[in-house]
């Protein structure tokens, strides 16, 4: 699951620090409470529990707690939620399709132009307003045929649908 670059660039989000990446790791390996995964990672006991509540509250952790007879103490139980993981990349996937699709409207609802020297890139109502004249540079600016653009997009909204419809079928079974 670590090997997938989806997870790991989830985790490394929410983690914020790629050392803390062991402490997933030992979650996954079974190792549950936060004593021995600082114990076990070398990671000092407040930044594990902190790690752990980032993980709790993105929804990839879950504990239970139970209190120790003798000592009173509370004994908090972590376990990593490898749905919520899934749950997760998808609701990426479907914000970035829904932005690859508003891009790919704009795209193809609209004629482009762009100034020789690369400065900008401008929709036909704001290069004629400026009368086809680049506002950095003062050259003309050209038509940009943006069919390669409209492509790629529409390329990347498949790749996503395709991961996308992956994870609801490995979710549902």
């Amino acid at each position: 699951m670590l090997n997938d670059p989806l997870v790991q660039e989830l985790l490394n989000e929410v983690v914020q620090d790629e050392e803390n990446i062991s402490i997933v790791e030992c979650l996954i390996d079974g190792t549950n409470t936060d004593e021995e995964i600082a114990e076990k990672t070398e990671i000092k006991l407040n930044i594990v529990r902190k790690v752990l509540y980032k993980l709790y509250d993105s929804g990839l952790a879950s504990y239970k707690r139970s209190k120790d007879p003798e000592t009173q103490w509370y004994t908090y139980s972590w376990k990593f939620d490898s749905n919520g993981v899934n749950t997760q990349i998808q609701e990426k996937s479907a914000d970035e399709i829904n932005n690859l699709r508003e891009i790919l409207e704009i795209e193809e609802n609209n004629m482009f132009f762009v100034c020789p020297e690369g400065h900008s890139r401008f929709a036909f109502d704001q290069a004629s307003e400026m009368g086809f004249i680049c506002p950095e540079c003062g050259n003309d600016i050209s038509f940009q045929e943006n069919d390669g653009i409209i492509s790629r997009i529409k390329e990347e909204i498949a790749s996503y649908e395709k991961a996308y419809s992956i994870g609801r079928t490995e979710n549902a079974k």
